[in-house]
């Protein structure tokens, strides 16, 4: 026989089983990110209309970060297995801060390009970089909650740097947008400090012993019991999720709901408050609960905001439609705060320690690759006045995401992998 259900552990438990390493890793988010959030919205601005570039090289420049990311993650998820995780999240910081500097003084189109290329492969091997260190630091049993926590830190530090950001930069000084990017460069300089020196001793080159863990291969990696199934899953929740989300929802609530952009900077800083608030209470929820029937509640969530951005186009042009788009950004945030915490947890702790780096990559790859179909996607449907088409493939594949968690991907997995807390047996 075995004892009842332990209750869900708080979270100062979690806080307090958190080794120091986490913790401090933890310290640092908001400030990296609130780097991000100051220059997140106004890439466009700043290259079209305080640089002068024209629009439409404005879109092939800001092509570059995604495009370049999805082909080196593959290298460096294997540079992350030989190397080790914290060698590639230095070498990650530091593209960064020189892209950052690059692109506040880049007057011509060669300097740009030059500067969102390092850009783009230091988003493409950081992701997977940061992941696989996560992992080496954090115990199985609370990855899942550290996931869950560090989004909540990484909207939070978004939201205040997009605040700051509308107030500091002005169209008519150069100065102002220069700032920005070069303090995003400074909010870096926290996790290298980290990384060189509390960090130092953590998951540098990993020992690999040759006879026990042979060559791998990404193919190799693929057939794997689950993984395949995994990678599928993210990438279809990242097609119908974020990469519509970024893209497609607006371009929709503009064409269509014929809303403001104003209207637009409120809907997403709905979506950031809503995380914010609730992401620690959905933890405490969903722990011990199998991560793929989170999932499928995720996937009905995010239908259900796909179907409010619809109405938007129903009652187009009046405060309804605002208030809809606005709907459609919070309760798919609620849905977010269910697949933040799950999928990163299913991904390492299904992966072994010597092949965590390509794991996390295939992983990273999978969103990015979503990330690159899905705006041309979504503009020639709704660019050819088929939006309720669009709409109509997002609730369902939406719905799919769900049953393919539950129906696929559930069988292949153990119950400690899936999230199942084992319980004690009595004595």
């Amino acid at each position: 026989m075995t004892t009842l259900t332990e209750p869900r552990p708080s979270l100062s438990s979690f806080w307090h089983d958190l080794p120091r390493d986490g913790k401090l890793l933890l310290s640092v988010v908001v400030f990296e990110f609130l780097g991000t959030g100051l220059v997140l919205p106004f890439h466009v601005v700043y290259l079209h209309e305080v640089r002068g570039f024209a629009l439409s090289d404005v879109g092939l420049l800001l092509g570059l970060p995604p495009l370049v990311g999805f082909l080196v993650v593959g290298p460096g998820g294997a540079a992350i297995d030989r190397l080790g995780a914290r060698r590639i999240l230095l070498a990650s910081l530091g593209l960064l801060i020189a892209g950052d500097v690059l692109l506040a003084f880049s007057s011509t189109l060669l300097l740009a390009g030059t500067a969102l290329v390092m850009s783009g492969v230091a988003f493409g091997v950081s992701w997977p970089a940061s992941q696989s260190f996560i992992a080496a630091v954090v115990p199985t049993h609370l990855r899942q909650r550290y996931f869950g926590v560090n989004f909540t830190l990484l909207n939070l530090g978004i939201g205040i740097g997009g605040l700051v950001g509308g107030v500091v930069v002005d169209v008519d000084h150069l100065a102002t947008f220069q700032a920005i990017y070069l303090a995003d460069a400074l909010s870096y300089l926290p996790p290298v400090f980290l990384l060189l020196v509390p960090l130092a001793g953590v998951a540098g080159r990993p020992v690999h012993d040759h006879d026990e863990h042979p060559a791998a291969t990404y193919l190799g990696v693929l057939r794997r019991p689950a993984v395949a199934s995994l990678m599928l899953l993210g990438f279809l929740a990242s097609f119908v999720g974020y990469s519509q989300l970024n893209v497609g929802m607006p371009a929709y609530a503009r064409a269509v709901g014929e809303v403001s952009t104003r209207a637009l900077g409120l809907a997403f800083a709905a979506n950031t408050a809503v995380i914010v608030v609730l992401q620690l209470v959905v933890l405490r929820r969903i722990e011990g609960l199998r991560r793929t029937r989170v999932i499928g509640v995720m996937g009905l969530i995010w239908a259900a905001s796909w179907m409010l951005l619809g109405g938007s186009g129903l009652v187009s042009g009046t405060v309804g439609a605002t208030i809809l788009v606005a709907a459609c950004a919070s309760v798919f945030a609620l849905g977010e705060t269910l697949m933040q915490p799950t999928i990163p947890a299913l991904v390492n702790d299904l992966a072994p320690d010597h092949l965590r780096g390509r794991y996390n990559a295939l992983s990273s790859a999978a969103f990015q690759l979503a990330a690159i179909i899905a705006p041309p996607v979504s503009g020639v449907l709704i660019g050819h006045h088929l939006g309720s088409v669009w709409i109509g493939s997002l609730v369902v594949g939406s719905v799919l995401v769900g049953v393919y968690a539950v129906a696929r991907l559930e069988p292949q997995l153990t119950p400690e992998v899936n999230g199942v807390r084992v319980p004690a047996p009595a004595r």
